[in-house]
């Protein structure tokens, strides 16, 4: 079977590693959204290596210790005239039930949440934290490719038997858990493409493998947006020709078909016939930087 890694809530779980008395409270992290990333106050930039499925990238390191962590935000994200700039990139999901999201301006976070704990980014400690994470999956799962900072595949034909698989994923999230003090979710299929489908549904902390005779059923209620690869062209497409759900979608193949090579090889994933590769290796693709600025 193939494997589907993915961290739970990554960011906020990674500062949780270094400032446990974070478990169980209502924490967002946030990335600023003006002219601070011209600053040279408390940050330390720095070009980060090849690190496998994402880019090189160009990243600042907070300096802040655990003692000063609550208070940081507003060195980060309060200006001169004493307003609040910044967006959540990640939220726990304590903060669920108050409404926030992913993209949030934190200004609108902290009205609809009064005790939430905000903290500051730190890419470079989320990219170590998980090039750690990636350097001890590769002893556990013979075939692992990294497809995002938070994500990975993984490829157990040969090494483990299918009806051991369940327990191997156990396992394997207790043990991450224990040795990382991080939350994954870990789905399996024959197909890499369901078995990620599923970790999405079984978040958080959960896991899953889904025999091949049981994909279809499994999969047949699930709305056709929730299928990775599945974006909003497509989507609108489907819903001119109200197609809501993969089984829908499944027994009108050639509405996928229309686009090509692209189109058969999504109809093939959302069957589990995909038999795509869990590639080791992504070649770089270039070095970016990203900001958002508070509008004019």
């Amino acid at each position: 079977m193939k494997i589907h890694l993915d961290l739970d809530c990554y960011f906020v779980s990674a500062e949780r590693t270094r400032y446990p008395f974070l478990k169980d409270k209502n924490v967002v992290v946030a990335k600023s959204s003006d002219k601070k990333i011209f600053s040279k106050d408390k940050k330390q930039g720095v070009i980060l290596g090849d690190t496998g499925a994402f880019n090189s990238v160009l990243e600042f390191k907070n300096s802040y210790d655990a003692n000063n962590i609550l208070k940081a935000w507003k060195d980060e994200f309060l200006d001169e005239n004493g307003d609040i700039h910044g967006i959540v990139i990640a939220k726990s999901y304590e903060c669920k039930p108050y409404g926030i999201k992913t993209g949030t301006p934190l200004k609108e976070a902290i009205h609809m949440c009064p005790n939430l704990i905000i903290i500051p980014s730190d890419h470079l400690f989320y990219q170590q934290l998980s090039q750690k994470l990636k350097t001890y999956l590769e002893f556990k799962i013979p075939v692992l490719e990294q497809y995002s900072i938070d994500e990975f595949f993984g490829d157990l034909n040969g090494w483990v038997k299918n009806s051991d698989t369940l327990e191997f994923i156990k396992d394997l999230r207790d043990d991450i858990k224990e040795k990382f003090d991080l939350p994954i979710t870990i789905g399996a299929s024959k197909s890499k493409w369901i078995a990620k489908l599923i970790t999405d549904r079984i978040k958080p902390f959960g896991v899953y493998a889904l025999e091949e005779s049981m994909v279809l059923d499994y999969t047949k209620d699930i709305d056709v947006n929730d299928f990775p690869g599945i974006g909003r062209a497509i989507s609108k497409k489907l819903a001119d020709y109200r197609v809501k759900t993969l089984g829908e979608l499944r027994a009108r193949p050639n509405l996928l078909y229309l686009y090509g090579k692209t189109g058969v090889e999504l109809y093939e994933r959302i069957c589990g016939t995909d038999n795509e590769r869990v590639i080791p290796y992504s070649d770089r693709r270039g070095i970016g930087i990203s900001r958002n600025f508070k509008a004019i």
